[in-house]
């Protein structure tokens, strides 16, 4: 009886040995390098169950066995949250670190940028240029209600969901630098600000004058004085929907439109284009000074004045380089 006891002891010990061996070896195969060579990228569908993955993972040549990944995606408990998304496996990557991948949802993430100074209808054509985002936008946003700036999103995302981004970014920024504003501004409401923002941005390319060109509107505004701004008449012969391709002629200015700053007292109705932060922040807290008047000087930015008589001279010099085509 002792014999046969400890017979039956020794074969369910080797047992246990074999089968901790066999356990051993799952879990090193779980952790071990894999089959892949090179970096690859997999596109896993909206949808897809653990069948299709597993089969496009193995076909990618992520993996070599289909029971082993599944098996371990069910242990693990993560077989119910591998996600959808576009993946780059680097090479040798385990199982274990697949897995987590897929799990994570660690995606590739793209980025669009969106330049300052865009009007809504080119922020749409920009988006709707990215191939990897899906869906369309079914109508245009209202002028000045996209934030321009930089986005991340993963391939398959859609456009609308980027508008609707780049909507509630506006907002918030907005709303966060309206609560910080300067004191006795001559408008007063968010949206007033928006609209003087969007011409301060379309004014200069040069990010150290936009404070000194907002001071030169608030002052204007101040005293009656009309801003006189082309963007302004561009804007009124195309509403932002493409380029005006021409420069402005003197009959141009006389456009009748609610948003030609020739002809109208204080603000257009609306913004001109989708201004950045740091146009609206400028336009917030605007520079103070004396200037009324700005022309462009040939090498980028501006000469201003105080006076018509001063500003009148550095328009002739301004005209005097464009003939002699000295002139940025």
């Amino acid at each position: 009886m002792l014999r046969l006891a400890a017979r039956l002891f020794a074969f369910l010990s080797g047992l246990a040995i074999i089968a901790a061996a066999g356990v051993g070896f799952l879990v090193w195969m779980y952790k071990a390098p894999g089959p892949l060579t090179e970096d690859a990228t997999v596109l896993i569908p909206p949808g897809a169950g653990m069948t299709t993955i597993t089969a496009q993972l193995k076909r990618a040549g992520v993996i070599e066995e289909d029971w082993l990944f599944q098996s371990a995606a069910r242990i693990t408990g993560q077989d119910r949250d591998l996600r959808a998304g576009e993946y780059l496996f680097p090479a040798g990557i385990s199982i274990e670190q697949a897995l987590s991948l897929l799990a994570e949802g660690r995606s590739i993430a793209y980025a669009l940028t969106v330049p300052e100074g865009l009007t809504s209808h080119a922020v749409v054509a920009l988006i709707a240029q990215e191939e990897r985002l899906t869906g369309e936008i079914e109508s245009v946003p209202p002028e000045g209600s996209l934030l321009p700036e930089t986005y991340r999103f993963q391939r398959g995302d859609t456009r609308s969901g980027m508008v609707d981004r780049m909507r509630a970014d506006m907002d918030a920024t907005l709303q966060q630098l309206w609560e910080a504003r300067a004191d006795g501004l001559p408008f007063d409401t968010p949206r007033q600000a928006l609209i003087l923002a969007s011409i301060v941005e379309k004014e200069t390319g040069v990010p150290e004058e936009r404070s000194l060109i907002a001071g030169v509107f608030v002052n204007r505004l101040e005293r009656g004085m009309r801003l006189e701004t082309d963007p302004t008449v561009i804007y009124a012969l195309t509403r932002g929907r493409a380029p005006l391709g021409r420069a402005l002629t003197t009959d141009d200015l006389d456009v009748a439109s609610p948003y030609n700053t020739y002809r109208i007292d204080g603000l257009p109705p609306g913004p001109i284009c989708n201004p950045g932060r740091a146009a609206i922040e400028a336009t917030l807290h605007p520079e103070q000074t004396d200037f009324l008047f700005f022309v462009a000087d040939g090498t980028g930015g501006h000469a201003f004045a105080r006076t018509l008589e001063e500003h009148r001279r550095n328009a002739a010099e301004w005209h005097r380089l464009q003939r002699e085509g000295r002139s940025e």
